[in-house]
């Protein structure tokens, strides 16, 4: 029985997905629980199983098409069965499949450009606007191209696996040529065209025009160009938007790590008898954050045009290093959260940003950010704010310093803090004051627990 397969909705707020990878190709077989097809919001990356098997017998988008949510993508069930009823509406199909054949205009540039005629050999093949504006875009000639889209359509990355194979015009190349009566048969990189190859095929008596000219690099290319994911479109805009649209500062700081590091080597020492998960370091610096931030409101808040909006309780963005880019999920309500839960909550985010598996939502709603570059050997940078929010703090690493205690010199291991605010809404002092809380709340961990 033919079961169509639909574009999931993940969150509330998600209206259509982006297909950033299809797994199973017309007329693979299919098991339950066989990738199907990776897909994309503006947030995160999912991939979606299949949930019946059979053969993936009609496939209704390609890689890189923006498709709504709840449409119908394929239909898994037996060769031979009518999916006409689960094609998406007629209209938006039409303009999908609809072949793009190359304007005269673009083949009298070219010709003019080359001084070669160029034939019609395989003008008819049907290519996606997206995959056409690439090869417009590189000056590849994507009639070349082995369409492997729905249909034999030609997808981006047909046109990237010719530039891959350092295809370019040539007029040194006038031996390697395609038969206006056919192709010739090739043995050349990726089964092109030869200079042996046109001629055994003039020694065989066998008729040819010149219709066009390729020629192979062997050599690997030097660069390569690569697409940027939709994710890393959308931070990339995010973080152009924060830097040009904000009043960004950062205060840098640190503090004495010697008692919450004694604290922390209390509850791996009783963490398995106590039934507690792993508390990190970074889950204290987050349950310091968000036992610090309700006295200072104004950093506790958005700011949108003239109106800044202060949050009565702590929404804290965490930022999480992903395979797909950086993620920032939020916990809510932390300032009600005991550390313990602070801890389990934000390991089950990250794990979930991670795997492709975060619901959006939760990657919405923060009013102040957390981001921890300290295992990675940092000791101060300057993170970017996550606008509208008016702060952000990094959590560097833990470096040794010295200082002098009654004439005696001591060594103390010191945790660095960066502080980001715009300030716009909040000036140098009372950003100040809070990277100072802060401090104090960290360096004396132990008293803020009884608190």
């Amino acid at each position: 029985m033919a079961t169509p397969v639909i574009m999931p909705r993940q969150g509330q707020s998600v209206e259509s997905c982006i297909i950033a990878k299809w797994h199973k190709h017309k007329g693979d077989p299919v098991a339950v629980g066989d990738l199907l097809f990776t897909y994309e919001t503006d947030k995160a990356t999912f991939d979606e199983e299949a949930q019946v098997a059979g053969t993936l017998i009609d496939v209704f988008f390609e890689e890189g098409d923006d498709v709504a949510c709840l449409l119908n993508v394929c239909v898994i069930g037996e060769p031979g069965e009518d999916t006409a009823p689960f094609r998406p509406g007629s209209a938006q199909e039409d303009a999908a499949e609809a072949p793009t054949p190359a304007p005269a205009a673009a083949e009298a540039a070219q010709e003019a450009k080359t001084g070669i005629a160029v034939a019609a050999v395989g003008a008819d093949k049907p290519i996606s606007p997206r995959a056409r504006n690439l090869a417009e875009k590189k000056g590849i000639d994507y009639r070349f191209a082995e369409g492997t889209g729905p249909h034999g359509r030609i997808i981006e990355r047909d046109v990237l696996a010719l530039e891959e194979a350092g295809l370019s015009y040539t007029m040194a190349a006038k031996e390697d040529v395609l038969a206006q009566n056919g192709r010739i048969p090739g043995t050349g990189l990726g089964g092109r065209v030869t200079v042996e190859d046109a001629a055994a095929r003039r020694a065989s008596g066998g008729a040819y025009e010149v219709a066009d000219v390729i020629s192979a690099a062997i050599d690997r290319p030097e660069t390569e160009e690569v697409p940027l994911p939709n994710i890393r479109k959308v931070i990339a805009k995010a973080m152009h938007t924060s830097l040009s649209t904000t009043a960004q500062l950062t205060l840098n700081s640190s503090f004495d790590a010697t008692d919450i590091l004694a604290y922390r080597k209390q509850l791996k020492a009783h963490a398995e008898s106590l039934g507690l998960p792993n508390i990190t370091l970074n889950d204290m610096v987050l349950y310091a954050v968000s036992r610090t931030l309700p006295g200072h409101p104004d950093l506790n808040a958005l700011l949108t045009g003239d109106t800044l909006t202060r949050y009565h309780t702590v929404m804290l963005g965490c930022a999480v290093d992903t395979p797909r880019g950086l993620m920032v999920p939020t916990i809510r309500n932390a300032e009600q959260k005991s550390l313990a839960e602070i801890a389990k909550e934000a390991k089950a985010l990250a794990a979930a940003c991670q795997s492709g598996t975060v619901n959006p939502d939760v990657l919405s709603g923060g009013s102040f950010t957390v981001t921890n570059l300290g295992s990675l050997g940092v000791e101060s940078f300057t993170p970017v704010l996550n606008a509208p929010q008016v702060g952000i703090l990094g959590v560097c690493s833990i470096t040794q310093r010295i200082r002098e205690v009654d004439g005696d010199i001591q060594t103390y291991p010191a945790m660095g803090l960066s502080l980001t605010f715009d300030h716009r809404a909040v000036d140098g002092a009372p950003a100040a004051r809070f990277l100072k809380d802060l401090v104090s709340n960290l360096e004396h961990f132990s008293v803020l627990l009884a608190q």
